[in-house]
This record gives structure tokens, sequence and C-alpha cells, in this order.
């Protein structure tokens, strides 16, 4: 019995001095335990660095660690996707994406360094309409564009950033039946620059870059490429209404927040926490109105879907127009 006794008294011991270490080993890591990084592939300026900014000084706040954003632009978006990709998926780590990098890039590029399935989708941060604008002292509308372009054939010069405004702008192109020379710039930031220096004549951009040179008179706005409601400029009419070219029915482009994949889904979830109560304190959506951005929230399993059917509606829209490949 005495052997018993202390054969259980010793094996009491042992559990109480190895239980707390079992404890420490297998409880995870506190999120986050240092700085994060939202990885921006584009200049700064443009809407994504926007919103990432945005996210990043509230999640900043709340989280009591630093949220920096890092700017990576090259390669439409490939460069910064990639160093997110690899990176360890432990949330300290984010992408600000757009369609470029998630469903433009894999359906007109090949050799991408990343595939969409690198990426744990978090949520949609905003969407984003592109607006046809001219500097203060060009063409007062859009059909006075198209009659300029149309009296000098080759000689004026278009600006357009992302993929998706690309496409937007060689479907503008082929519509108003114009000779101009498309000019593809790495994001909105330089598209203004281009515009201010003289070396675009026209350009389709960003609401978010371009309003405060509208507002400042640098720029005018002849039309926007969508029929959606802009409050900052309630009387701008659509591409289609403005040029009277009813196939000119664009639709906005879109933003939302990844991490590498494998990064567990608590950790996901937390952080789309974060957006969702940010989105519902009136100071952020009114950074985000000033800018020009239309802000979305959404769960990861509706932006996982939602990337789903954009893929699907861009593939139809290549397959039916071959010409606008950009490979």
């Amino acid at each position: 019995m005495r052997v018993v006794a202390r054969a259980s008294l010793l094996l009491l011991t042992l559990a109480s001095a190895i239980a707390p270490g079992s404890a420490q080993t297998d409880a995870p890591a506190p999120f986050p335990s240092r700085a994060v990084r939202i990885v921006v592939p584009f200049p700064p300026g443009g809407p994504a660095d926007i919103i990432a900014r945005v996210v990043a000084q509230r999640m900043g706040e709340r989280w009591r660690q630093p949220v920096v954003v890092e700017n990576r632009p090259g390669a439409n978006t490939a460069i910064g996707a990639q160093a997110v990709a690899k990176a360890p998926p432990d949330g300290h780590t984010l992408l600000a994406a757009m369609d470029t990098t998630l469903v433009m890039n894999p359906l007109l590029t090949g050799n991408l360094p990343y595939q969409v399935k690198d990426f744990a989708p978090i949520t949609l941060l905003t969407r984003n309409m592109s607006l046809l604008v001219v500097r203060s002292d060009g063409p007062a509308t859009a059909r006075e564009l198209i009659a300029q372009a149309k009296a000098k054939p080759g000689k004026l010069n278009m600006g357009a950033g992302t993929i998706t405004s690309r496409l937007g702008a060689l479907a503008f192109i082929r519509a108003a039946g114009i000779d101009v020379v498309l000019i593809p710039y790495k994001g909105s930031a330089e598209i203004v620059q281009g515009l201010l220096s003289g070396s675009v004549d026209f350009a389709f951009d960003s609401t978010a870059s371009s309003l405060p040179q509208i507002q400042g008179g640098r720029f005018r706005a002849l039309a926007k490429y969508s029929r959606r409601p802009f409050p900052a400029l309630p009387d701008l009419l659509s591409l289609a209404e403005a040029t009277g070219l009813p196939e000119l029915d664009g639709s906005a482009t879109w933003i939302g927040l990844l991490a590498p994949a494998a990064t567990p889904s608590a950790i996901i979830d937390a952080i789309q926490r974060e957006v969702a109560d940010a989105y519902a304190e009136r100071a952020t959506m009114e950074k985000l109105e000033r800018a020009g951005m239309f802000a979305v929230k959404s769960t990861p399993a509706e932006f996982q879907a939602f990337i789903e059917v954009e893929t699907e509606r861009w593939s139809k829209v290549i397959k039916d127009n071959p010409q606008i490949r950009l490979d």
C-alpha cells in the first residue's frame, strides 16, 4: 500500500509539473504579437493605398501594435502579391488586392509567380468606379473628346492603370471608333502625374485619386464608367449616357483584404471583425467618402464566392473579345 501511495504521489507531482508547460505549448500565440504589414501592390496615392492606410490606422489603434502599409508596385501587382503569398501564414502580412491581382492576372497573364489559391480571403473593402477625366483646359464633354480624337487620329494619348481600367479603355476606344494611343501606367498616382504633365490627354482613373484634382479645378470629369450614383459628383453622367453608346455600361472595380493561405481561421475572422467594426464608425466612413470610395464589407466566405463570380464574368468578356487580351 505504501508503494502504491508513493507511486500515485509521484505521478501527481509529475502531472502538475508537466501540465502547465503542455498548456503553454498547445495554446495559440496571441495575435498580433508584433507589427502587421499590409502590402499594397501599387504606388502610393491610389485607391488601394488609401483604403489600406485607413484600415491600418484603425487596426493599429485597436491592437496597440504598429500596422504599416508597404507599397510594392510592379508587374501588374504580381510583385506585391508574390511577397504576401510566400509570407508566413500567421496574419502579420496581409495583401490589399484589386481585381487585377485575383481575376485579371490569372485570366490574362501566363507564368504568374502566385496563384489565387495562395491567399485566404478576409473581406471585401471597397467598390470603386472609374472616371473619364481630362485636364481643366480639355474638352467639355465626352462627345467633344470623341470628336477631337476623330479629327486627330493617332495623336491623342490615353492613360489607364489597372488591367480592368485598360480593358474599359479599350472598350471605349472600340465603341467610339477612335484611334488613340493607350499609355499603360502602374497605378492611379502615375496617371494623375501623366495628366498634369501633359503626357496623356485624357484617362480612365479611379474616383479616389481623381476627385481631389477635380475638386481642385485641375481636372474635369466627363463621365463615370458606371451607372451607380456618385454623391460627390451628383450630376455626372454615366459613360453610356455621356457618349450615346449603350454598350459602355461598365462596372466598378474592387479592393479586398487577404492573408497567405493556411492562415488560421481564428485570425482571419479576427481581422474581418476589425474591418466590420471600423466600418460601423462614422469617422471611418467619412474618410472613405471624402476619397470618393464606396465601402463594402463581407465575410471571408462571401468574399471567396465574389471572387469566383467575378472570374466567371470576366472570363466570358475576355472569351467574347479576344482582341482585348493584354498578354
